[in-house]
């Protein structure tokens, strides 16, 4: 049989592709194709008239690489968009360093010949795969903005209602709303409540949880009636400083809704995936770090050890040796995904607040703690360890899975 490997070095709206042979031979100079109907049918059909198995692989990297990985995919031929860095790693046994499309692309193909059978083809549970991460990506997004709002209504109102944030302790709505905020709304100014009397107070403050369907708590007026008396504003009570507060408030809400929106958006769609129940019945992660944990992990059968998984996190210890000397003391890798690092940090703190004490996971970080370990190498080991169980409770599930028909 004959092997026809093709790299292809993806930018944005086109591609570099080049075609090797076994032992490295060019079968034709790398051509560019762009990201076209027209260029795409072109490839492909170029690509059939390969007498032999031709095997396309293309890097992972942000979302250029999706128009040709789905359209070569659709086609019918065999893909695989692998990580970025293990084509930077590979075949470097040059002085020269020479860095275009062209001599990337055939890097490309060598690495393709070199790994031909532990390639892993792009499949369609691929693309729920790609969007999910896709819709993290937009959460992380989403999220920065939401703190920036959240921040700079808090700072408006250290000049008009100082530490009126402060006043209700109740979680966030389904929609993304939250009790200070609505208050803040209705009651914009700290002489919106002391320019009037305790019994007007507490009127409007009834009528307004009546409207919000928030649990009217008679005491609640005369403990924030008496505390706003105290208050000093900056800001004078005018329409201005209503404008800020209110326009504050709105872009707040409207922030924090698409951001609930989207977290059941991505807990719908991961729940299509099959290692789902598995994942989600692990301590800490509930319906939103399970989807972003799915999404920045992707598919476990990329991965054949643990330690491959944990080095994707870049959560592994790194290595420092050479003749006697060997470091004791090294800093993690770092490599892969911050947000996967970033999601794996919060299911540890999830971990550290709720103290179970018959998880392993939080056993191991206790017990790194009472070492007297440091807060980021306690951390770090116990998001190692949950990684470690999770490769193996989930490909212990999936290989318990009943075989499609």
């Amino acid at each position: 049989m004959h092997m026809y490997a093709v790299g292809i070095d993806v930018s944005k709206g086109r591609s570099t592709v080049a075609v090797l042979e076994p032992l490295g031979k060019t079968v034709a100079k790398p051509f560019e194709v762009r990201h076209t109907k027209s260029g795409m049918n072109d490839l492909v059909n170029y690509l059939n008239t390969f007498d032999g198995e031709c095997r396309i692989v293309l890097e992972h990297t942000g979302r250029y690489y999706e128009p040709m990985v789905r359209w070569l995919s659709g086609a019918g031929l065999f893909v695989s968009a692998v990580n970025p860095k293990l084509i930077r790693d590979f075949d470097n046994n040059s002085l020269r360093r020479v860095k275009t499309d062209k001599a990337d692309a055939k890097k490309i193909g060598r690495f393709a010949l070199d790994k031909w059978y532990m390639l892993r083809q792009y499949t369609a549970m691929d693309n729920i795969r790609t969007q999910l991460k896709t819709m993290n990506r937009q959460m992380s997004f989403y999220q920065k903005q939401q703190t920036a709002y959240k921040n700079n209504l808090i700072a408006l109102m250290d000049e008009t209602y100082p530490g009126a944030n402060k006043f209700f302790t109740s979680p966030k709505r389904p929609d993304g709303s939250e009790k200070w905020v609505d208050f803040i709304e209705k009651f914009w100014h700290v002489d919106c409540v002391c320019n009037i009397s305790l019994k007007s107070f507490t009127e409007k403050y009834q009528k307004w949880c009546k409207k919000h369907g928030y649990i009217f708590q008679p005491d609640k007026p005369v403990e924030i009636y008496n505390a706003s008396k105290e208050l000093i504003p900056i800001l004078a009570k005018d329409d201005m400083t209503k404008l800020f507060v209110q326009q504050a408030v709105t872009q707040l809400n409207a922030i924090s809704k698409a951001v609930e929106e989207l977290r059941q958006q991505m807990d719908s769609l991961a729940s299509q995936l099959p290692e789902y129940p598995a994942v989600m019945s692990m301590f800490g992660v509930g319906t939103t770090l399970g989807p972003q944990l799915i999404a920045e992990i992707g598919d476990v059968h990329k991965f054949t050890k643990r330690s491959q998984l944990t080095a994707f996190a870049g959560v592994d210890p790194g290595v420092n040796e050479s003749g006697d000397y060997a470091q004791k003391s090294v800093h993690t890798t770092k490599h892969g995904s911050p947000y996967l690092r970033k999601t794996l940090f919060l299911i540890m703190n999830v971990l550290i607040q709720n103290q179970p004490e018959d998880d392993p996971v939080y056993r191991f970080m206790a017990k790194k703690r009472d070492e007297g370990k440091p807060y980021y190498v306690y951390m770090t080991a116990g998001a190692n360890k949950f990684l470690r169980i999770y490769f193996g409770k989930v490909k212990e599930y999936l290989s318990n899975l009943p075989l499609e028909e």
